[in-house]
Order: C-alpha cells, then structure tokens, then sequence
C-alpha cells in the first residue's frame, strides 16, 4: 500500500490546482469555449477544486487535507507541534507545480494565440489589482486569518459533536473559498494558499511557454507572507480559545 498522508496531500493539492489553474486558463487564454466567463466561474470553480481535491487527498491517504501550508501552518500552531510542516509543505508545493504543468500542455495551443502576457502569468499565480505591497499583504493575512478560522470552526470539537457538520466539512471548505474569492478575492486573487502561487509560478518561470514574460518574482513574497501570517494568527486564537 502506498497511501499515506504525503501522497494524499500531493494528490489533492495536484486536483485542485488542476482545475482551479485550469478554469483560470479557460477564462484568459484566447479561442477556449471558456473565454471572457470572468470572476464569478472563476470563483465557483475553484469553490469545486478545493472540495474534489479534499476528497481526493483522503482517497490517497491523507484525512486531514490541508491542501495549504497555512492550514499545516495554523494547526502546527495550534497544537504545538511542527513535525509534519515541511514535509507537507513539500508534497503541496510539488502537487501545485505538475498541476500547473498539466494545465500548460492541457492548453498548449493556447499560449501561442494570446499576446497578453499577464494573462498568460495569471493563469499561474495570483497578482494584485493594484500593485501597493502594504495592502496587497493585508488582504492575504485578513483572507487566510478568516479561511483558517472558518475551517477551524467547521472541524472544532464543538461543532462536531453536534453532528451538524460531520458529512458536509468538504462542501462547507468549497463553500468557505467560493465566498472568499467572491468577497475578499478581487484586491490580490486571493492566493491564501503559499503552494497554490509558488508552485505554479515556478512552473512558469521554468516551462517554453510561448510568448511569456517574466514570473514577477518580486510580488511573489506577498502570496506567501501573507497566508502565513494570517494562518498563524488564526492558529493562534483557535489555540488560545481551545478549539
């Protein structure tokens, strides 16, 4: 048996950057039956990716599917124990990176007929409507400080104990994402995930692909940063209130 927790969390990050990267893809690129859909089939699709990739990391052997180094972050936090961080953090990194590989040759004929090479980057990574360093790692902590505590509050003893949310903590995750990208998304792309920007943007920096620009590695720390801190603060308060 190969399952285990490393794989799960490889395998569902790989999903749900597969389809979170490749809706993103089919509303930029140019001549896809999905061009110019805009926000809201962005948003709901990547609602989606985050719920099939949590089942597909359990499917792989990992329970939890934190699919995120700031939820591995948060509960590493929360708990006081820091043994799985990095490991996990890099099986997610290396999902969201053959993922955004995938994507690129899913749309390989693509990337000739589009000239606009943000586009072709956003496909990627996440970047800021307006570029204001100060602000744009605001809106990454405030995001994944309420993506954690949401999510903690989904899996808290309290909850479950209940039985309200036993079954649905998947749908209620993708819901959870869904709502951000709609209300707290449009300032960054809402990254709220290091994996989901890193990975992907160093698969850009790296891959032929046609026409491309740079990998605006000097925004790059933001992504990161951000959801780190917010994770961490919000670890913070789930421990200090002992959920």
């Amino acid at each position: 048996m190969i399952r285990g927790p490393l794989l799960g969390e490889f395998m569902g990050t790989f999903i749900m950057m597969l389809l979170g990267d490749g809706v993103v893809a089919g509303v930029l690129l140019k001549r896809t039956k999905a061009e110019g859909s805009g926000w809201m089939a962005i948003t709901t699709a990547w609602g989606f990716a985050v719920l099939c990739g949590i089942f597909t990391a359990n499917l792989f052997g990992s329970p939890d599917a934190h699919l995120n180094p700031a939820i591995t972050l948060a509960l590493a936090v929360q708990t006081g124990s820091f043994a799985r961080f990095l490991p996990y953090l890099l099986a997610q990194v290396s999902g969201a990176f053959v993922a955004a590989v995938v994507v690129w040759l899913f749309y390989l004929p693509h990337w000739k007929i589009t000239e606009d090479q943000s586009a072709k980057l956003g496909v990627f990574c996440t970047a800021p409507a307006i570029r204001s360093y100060g602000s744009n790692l605001f809106s990454e902590i405030v995001a994944t400080f309420v993506l954690v505590l949401v999510v903690g509050s989904i899996s808290s003893k309290l909850v479950l104990s209940t039985g309200a949310a036993a079954g649905l903590s998947p749908f209620l995750v993708g819901c959870l994402v869904w709502a951000l990208g709609l209300s707290l998304g449009a300032t960054t792309g809402y990254a709220i995930n290091p994996a989901r920007d890193f990975g992907p943007r160093l698969a850009h920096a790296v891959l032929p692909i046609a026409g491309k620009g740079h990998s605006d590695w000097a925004y790059s720390w933001v992504p990161v940063l951000g959801p780190l801190l917010g994770a961490s603060l919000a670890g913070g308060v789930l421990r200090l209130i002992g959920a």
